[in-house]
């Protein structure tokens, strides 16, 4: 009786505790559903539809809102003025990292991905200034570019036409576009240690998407005590981060401080001069974090995008002739694309941007965080607040976009046919803490498509409008469904 007794004084404890935090962080807040103890809002969020939530809270509350995650506050950002606002016109403010104790747990917050303060600021400038000086953006990155585009083709010719699930092959290509300026060499689609990296990284993502790693993130204690998938992914992360080590030592032996031959030489040669970055953290682990990071962020986003407009475009061949003919027209069927094609593709570039806004990938982007007391549109958002941008609500908005459920490409195409820019086009999302690797992946998505449509017909299994594109998890990152088409070879 006395055990049950302490229990309950305990849990009472626990209760009052969990009230008074919520009520001491509401302050000036903006408004929000009234949180539960422990809980919060977590009883209102539908994890399999967060973007849809998210628009339906905005539609009460208004653009700037706020949600409980368990005991934690998270205000809200919903559409495109606010981002902006907030993302750009209040970069520095808005430019922390949130909490995803599922990955910090094993990254221990080092990397570009979730690191913070001075050492991030020096870990991005160190990686965007390294990767343009190896020719991100230009010829030199473009070159590897094409050649793997070329043994995607080769990869896809072995298919003979015959039904076959695309998901590996697309996993590997942009994994090894990432290996050819991270580890100096791409890998043959059939090397051991390659198909074990791009195997982690795809299982880590599938991972990070699940609902329930939403879970264990707004209660990170559970991490410690619970089953779950959560136990797998720390396992593949140390698989991914064990090789990485191993291929830094291997780097560190051979180094020529006058040759420098990918982005690893670059961080060891600076590691080794007296007036490196002294904010920069140069330690092998921090490197390593940050190479696990770009795998992260250039592999299974790429792919992911890849497979989704492989459905899209079987879904909709109608769409997928008038590519494939102003391909013939403007490239023909000898010579590989290069980027300066581009100019002179506007349906074919309509086309991958409206995969990535339809698809709408990163449905809230990555959290944020305020690094400073922040007032905010008369609302006061103390320091460290997280805050969740929905990138959804900008991509999807019916002024920009009309009929924004809808895959047109003549959303982004003017009166006369001409490619049409627009600032709502934020799958990288915008400000300070924008994908670093953006213009890789805007290359990669039109040279692998391109280059595909250019060598095959795509052949769905099913008739086309019988094609299903609905995402299997859509909490971090969206996963498209798995399936098998065919590839046949153009004559």
């Amino acid at each position: 009786m006395d055990a049950i007794i302490v229990l309950v004084l305990i849990l009472s404890c626990l209760l009052l505790l969990s009230l008074w935090r919520q009520s001491s962080a509401r302050g000036n807040l903006p408004p929000g559903p009234t949180p539960l103890p422990i809980i919060g809002n977590f009883h209102l969020i539908d994890m399999k539809d967060i973007r849809q939530c998210l628009t339906n809270f905005s539609k009460i509350y208004g653009p700037v809102y706020t949600l409980y995650f368990g005991s934690q506050p998270a205000v809200i950002l919903h559409g495109y003025e606010v981002m902006k606002e907030a993302l750009i016109d209040h970069g520095e403010e808005f430019s922390g990292r949130g909490k995803f104790p599922l990955f910090e747990k094993c990254s221990k917050g080092q990397g570009i991905g979730f690191s913070r303060g001075d050492v991030w600021r020096a870990t991005r400038h160190f990686t965007v200034s390294t990767l343009k000086n190896m020719g991100m953006g230009k010829r030199t990155i473009e070159n590897k570019v094409q050649e793997e585009a070329q043994w995607l083709v080769k990869q896809l010719k072995k298919t003979n036409g015959l039904p076959c699930d695309p998901q590996f092959i697309m996993g590997c290509a942009p994994c090894n576009v990432i290996c050819s300026f991270i580890l100096q060499n791409r890998f043959d689609y059939e090397d051991k240690d390659f198909l074990s990296l791009v195997g982690n990284v795809n299982e880590c993502v599938k991972i990070m998407s699940s609902p329930g790693s939403q879970v264990f993130n707004a209660f990170p204690i559970l991490l410690d005590y619970c089953p779950g998938n959560h136990k797998i992914f720390f396992k593949k992360y140390a698989c991914i981060n064990s090789y990485l080590l191993e291929k830094i030592k291997e780097h560190e032996e051979s180094l020529d401080v006058t040759n420098p031959r990918d982005f690893i030489d670059y961080f060891l040669i600076q590691r080794n001069q007296e007036n490196g970055n002294h904010q920069m953290n140069y330690t092998f682990e921090h490197l390593a974090s940050l190479v696990t990071d770009l795998f992260f962020a250039g592999t299974e986003t790429v792919s992911s995008t890849m497979r989704f407009a492989l459905l899209l475009l079987m879904k909709y061949p109608h769409i997928t002739a008038k590519v494939q003919e102003e391909i013939e027209h403007v490239i023909g069927r000898h010579r590989s694309p290069c980027m300066q094609d581009r100019i002179h593709m506007p349906y074919t570039n309509a086309v991958v941007h409206e995969v990535q806004r339809f698809i709408d990938l990163a449905s809230n982007g990555v959290i944020h965080e305020v690094t400073c007391d922040t007032k905010f549109r008369n609302y006061f958002i103390p320091q460290g607040t997280m805050v969740i941008t929905s990138l959804s609500s900008v991509l999807h908005d019916s002024k920009e976009f009309p009929n924004p459920e809808v895959f047109d490409p003549g959303h982004f195409l003017d009166a006369n046919g001409n490619f049409k820019k627009s600032d709502y086009f934020i799958p990288f999302s915008a400000g300070k803490r924008m994908c670093v690797g953006e213009s890789l992946a805007r290359m990669e998505l039109f040279l692998f498509l391109t280059t595909i449509l250019q060598n095959f017909k795509l052949k769905p299994l099913v008739d086309p409008k019988d094609v299903d594109i609905t995402p299997i998890c859509s909490a971090f990152s969206k996963i498209p469904p798995t399936f098998q088409m065919c590839f046949i070879p153009v004559q």
